[in-house]
């Protein structure tokens, strides 16, 4: 993608969604720490259903740690890997009790020493709980980022870090929800819906995908 491309690119998905938000329902900085966790290799809408039941039952570290593994199963057992992802929220609430005083940290590192928290859920709460301009590249962001031609990459950290260097300031901090709004319901996997994309104009993607007859 021409650099003269990347502002407008922007520009039009900003005019479209002003404000976006990550579609992963919570209330708290923790809630959406545990809501990120759960969502790896699952859909938002899938972990949405299970936090439903149990944010109002526990959501903070130490609610979470009063249920028990087996207890915490109970709740997120509908959501893929529940036995892996128990136990690092498990471990987590406990390294955030008596580590960060049951608060959730708002540095990188320590973020990144909770365990089932990789650097793409850092991105996420540095972003969406803290404001930073962060790029947390999932699958959407990944094939965003190649199939444009706005940051082409062989690794999810080299598209990550193409994007935070060529995309404008003023775009960075929500740059990451619009591409993967986008990314989950125009530009989709298979077959992009370029008949209907705004930002098509902007895009290296050919030949664009026609209109279904």
């Amino acid at each position: 993608m021409k650099t003269a491309d990347i502002a407008p690119f922007f520009a039009t998905l900003k005019a479209a969604n002003p404000m976006p938000v990550t579609e992963l329902e919570y209330t708290s900085v923790f809630e959406l720490l545990t809501a990120v966790l759960l969502s790896a290799q699952a859909t938002d809408v899938g972990v949405n259903k299970a936090t439903r039941k149990l944010f109002p039952v526990a959501n903070t570290p130490q609610a979470i740690l009063d249920l028990g593994l087996h207890g915490l199963e109970g709740y997120i057992k509908t959501i893929g890997l529940y036995h892996s992802k128990a136990k690092h929220l498990m471990q987590t609430c406990r390294m955030l009790v008596d580590l960060h005083g049951g608060q959730v940290p708002r540095s990188r590192e320590a973020l990144e020493a909770l365990p089932g928290v990789g650097r793409k859920t850092a991105n996420v709460v540095l972003n969406s709980a803290f404001g930073e301009a962060t790029m947390a590249v999932d699958t959407h962001i990944f094939r965003m980022g190649n199939r444009t031609g706005l940051a082409p990459g062989k690794t999810p950290l080299e598209v990550e870090l193409k994007l935070l260097k060529r995309i404008p300031a003023e775009y960075l901090v929500d740059a990451h929800h619009w591409l993967i709004l986008h990314g989950r319901y125009v530009c989709v996997a298979r077959t992009p819906r370029c008949w209907e994309c705004a930002v098509s104009a902007y895009c290296d993607y050919t030949p664009k995908t026609p209109l279904p007859a």
